[in-house]
């Protein structure tokens, strides 16, 4: 498939003037073989047409610069919605891939991708952030701006990534991604605190909606490689979408799942129904005008996304979790991205905080 290496849909890289001398800003040079534009201070990548409609374009465009905020955020969750205390690393900007839900049309401005090459800031926050916090557990993720793969093969940052991680006892990374750009996880001594995961969906909806992404046999095979390295994995059931044989698909996608990857290896999976910022709609419609999944029927959530009807998104994740726990080995945590007490007591029958709460739900699972 031409897309299992999102980094082949690139065709011209873009390097910001004081980072062209970096070392890390060479080697990703080298090893792409792209053509270069420096930009000056205050310049940015010349992509023709005007945002979104110029995204098509400017995902084929990568900018390579320095993040001058913060690395290291907690997760943009909100009060009315349980969280599970994930902290973003933030690697870059954007995606090479282009999903119809995907948020980020609604929340970037710029059609290009971005990758921060001061790396050394990047590492030098995780130390100071760890050491800070003695008493904290790490769960850091790179997949919220960008995925956390979709570059690799150009940037090696994963290898990087995995060499610091390892020796933290109090931390674990998860690299999250829609493509089977693995290769540099082979062969690292990872010690186990790196989680590898991948968004799974119904197969109509990842054929129709997840454009220049991996196939699921292809993303369920590469699964089975990193547990062959001895990875431990996690897969995200998000967004849940309502379509036409909707149980079909999710189980088709559950049944595959467990017959092509080792229950023992999985650590979580979540499950999130399909929500989004209100501008996302007109966004995406426009771009791809043959998907219909916008024009059923939302309220909106407390968060002031648009969301499912609750009795439907609980009739859906009822599905979808009795699937999931006929097959998953008991230590597998399987919860809900960004949902209310309610639901996780009409689909669970409990609430995290009878569990010890959210994160420490997640904490044992990787052990």
């Amino acid at each position: 498939m031409p897309y299992t290496d999102p980094a082949n849909h690139l065709v011209h890289l873009h390097v910001a003037e004081d980072c062209l001398e970096m070392p890390y800003t060479r080697e990703i040079i080298r090893r792409s073989g792209l053509p270069v534009t420096v930009l000056a201070p205050g310049r940015t990548p010349g992509i023709a047409g005007v945002y979104p409609d110029n995204l098509d374009i400017g995902k084929r465009h990568l900018l390579l610069c320095r993040n001058r905020g913060r690395f290291l955020k907690p997760c943009p969750a909100t009060r009315e919605y349980r969280c599970c205390g994930y902290q973003v690393l933030n690697i870059g900007m954007n995606c090479p891939m282009d999903c119809v839900y995907c948020i980020l049309q609604a929340y970037l401005n710029n059609p290009w991708l971005s990758f921060f090459v001061n790396i050394g800031d990047l590492f030098a926050e995780l130390e100071h952030a760890y050491d800070a916090f003695p008493d904290q557990f790490f769960r850091i993720g790179t997949g919220e701006f960008t995925d956390s793969l979709a570059l690799d093969s150009l940037t090696g940052l994963s290898t990087r990534l995995v060499h610091w991680i390892r020796s933290r006892p109090r931390a674990v990374l998860e690299l999250k991604t829609k493509s089977v750009a693995i290769d540099n996880l082979e062969g690292l001594d990872h010690g186990g605190r790196t989680i590898v995961a991948w968004s799974l969906n119904s197969p109509p909806v990842m054929a129709r909606e997840e454009l220049r992404t991996a196939s699921l046999e292809e993303r369920l095979a590469a699964a089975a490689r990193c547990a062959g390295w001895g990875y431990r994995l996690a897969f995200h059931f998000d967004p849940v979408i309502y379509h036409e044989g909707w149980r079909e698909g999710y189980l088709q996608t559950i049944d595959r799942l467990f017959a092509t990857v080792p229950r023992e290896s999985i650590a979580w999976i979540s499950m999130g129904a399909l929500r989004f910022l209100p501008p996302l709609k007109t966004i995406a419609t426009t771009r791809f005008p043959g998907s219909r999944f916008f024009y059923q029927e939302f309220i909106d959530g407390l968060d002031g996304k648009c969301r499912y009807f609750r009795d439907l998104r609980v009739e859906m994740y009822r599905f979808i979790h009795d699937a999931l726990r006929r097959h998953a080995a008991g230590s597998t945590c399987i919860y809900f991205c960004m949902e209310s007490e309610a639901i996780w007591r009409q689909v669970f029958g409990f609430t995290p905080d009878e569990q010890g709460g959210l994160p420490a739900m997640l904490d044992r699972s990787v052990f």
